[in-house]
């Protein structure tokens, strides 16, 4: 109730009309005083602390963006679950990039899908992604489902399949080494 309450005086000002006349008290100069810097347009003095080194000088540079950092669709197992029982995604249907973005689920592609393990599925799935946490991939075969790995290829957008018992082998043999 009281945040609805606003003052019905302030809503009958009219914005005072600058540079009309002496007689206006906001003629000539606009109630800019004369030259220098402020009085021209197109000036903000954004950051300008009065002579003091400014906030952003003071404060030191840190870190950097990274332009070649893979961005992935992150999907957990519980919002495929949901979708599921909400009926936006059948079972029978496999489940990859191009089905997601049909359904609306995901709106760009990136570098594709990226499935973690967090919540359970109950569901037998058919699923297509380009990488998958070692929990999801417990989770989806203890319930009977088949998870396939692809990569994309950057200028034809071709995804190939891998196999997944030699990426898994991959990723622990790297494991073991480091």
């Amino acid at each position: 109730m009281l945040n609805n309450l606003f003052d019905l005086r302030k809503k009958n000002f009219t914005k005072k009309r600058v540079g009309r006349g002496i007689g206006t008290g906001k003629g000539k100069t606009s109630g800019r005083g004369h030259k220098g810097q402020k009085s021209r347009s197109g000036v903000s003095l954004k950051g300008f602390e009065g002579g003091q080194t400014p906030i952003h000088r003071r404060l030191p540079k840190r870190g950097f963006k990274n332009i070649f950092k893979n961005k992935f669709n992150i999907i957990n197992l519980f919002k495929i679950q949901s979708l599921i029982d909400k009926k936006i995604i059948n079972i029978n249907e496999e489940i990859n990039t191009k089905t997601l973005i049909k359904k609306n689920i995901i709106t760009k592609e990136l570098k594709g899908i990226k499935i973690l393990g967090s919540g359970e599925i109950k569901s037998k799935i058919k699923i297509q992604a380009t990488k998958i946490s070692k929990s999801a991939l417990k989770k989806i075969e203890k319930v009977g489902g088949k998870v396939e790995l692809v990569t994309t290829k950057e200028k034809h957008n071709i995804t190939t399949p891998i196999s997944n018992k030699k990426k898994i082998e991959n990723k622990d043999k790297k494991n073991k080494t480091s």
